[in-house]
């Protein structure tokens, strides 16, 4: 019997597998990843639970783990996670539904953690220049747990953006979830508990939700316009600075 003829190093199939694996090629598997997630959405709408319910075949901590499950996904394929800590309150009361949205939460950072960080890292670092987006990645890289923590504490940071950027700097898994269940808990429980609390409007716990919601995004964002305000202060310093220097140099010296 013959033996296997060896194949020789730059065969096809190893030109094929260098060039999925380029960091180009990964993250055009992760944008096509992303659209299809995206596309899902927007075919099977799962903001319909809001309405419809959820089947009635499933029940008990079964149904809170699968909606767990489902959450997860459904935050990695861009759905607004308000729409769905409203379904976890409205479907399983305060207590479960908060278990399940925080469960969901980590899970789908987790997803999109890994997606980012597998596919998109190598061929986005490149990219990591400027002041600022150094600035940001040397915060994530080195504080990442307490710069996740108040990200996640910080309501007008996008859900999905925070993963991803996450995923392009060095942080560390346990840091970036860790931060990403603790954080996300008070922002989550007002949601939930609002969801849970619909039917009864006028009841203390849904005004108190509500009014933390509507607080929190205030807050958001008149911290957002400051910041924006002061980057540009900033910018017009610095952009003045270069030409007072020619002057001061142009400045005749007195003699003694």
């Amino acid at each position: 019997m013959l033996a296997p003829v060896p194949r020789p190093p730059g065969s096809l199939a190893v030109r094929c597998s260098q060039a999925l694996l380029a960091p180009r090629s990964r993250l055009s598997i992760l944008a096509l990843l992303l659209l299809s997630a995206a596309g899902l959405v927007l075919l099977y709408e799962p903001q319909r639970l809001l309405s419809s319910g959820w089947p009635q075949q499933t029940n008990g901590a079964g149904a809170v783990m699968l909606f767990g499950l489902a959450y997860g996904v459904c935050t990695a394929a861009f759905v607004p996670r308000p729409v769905l800590n409203l379904a976890a309150g409205a479907l399983f009361g305060s207590a479960f539904g908060l278990t399940a949205a925080v469960a969901g939460t980590v899970l789908g950072a987790g997803i999109s953690f890994t997606l980012g960080r597998f596919l998109g890292q190598d061929a986005l670092r490149p990219f990591v220049r400027g002041r600022w987006l150094t600035a940001a990645d040397g915060q994530l890289s080195r504080h990442g747990f307490r710069s996740m923590l108040a990200i996640r504490l910080f309501p007008g940071v996008p859900f999905a953006a925070a993963n991803y950027c996450a995923a392009v700097s060095r942080m560390g898994y346990v840091p970036f979830l860790l931060a990403t269940a603790i954080g996300t808990v008070p922002n989550t429980a007002a949601y939930v508990i609002a969801g849970a609390q619909a039917g009864s409007p006028g009841s203390p716990a849904f005004l108190i939700s509500a009014g933390f919601i509507v607080l929190s995004g205030l807050g958001a964002a008149v911290v957002a316009w400051r910041k924006r305000h002061a980057l540009r202060g900033t910018s017009g310093t610095r952009a003045a600075t270069p030409d007072a220097a020619p002057a001061l140099e142009r400045e005749p010296v007195g003699t003694a």
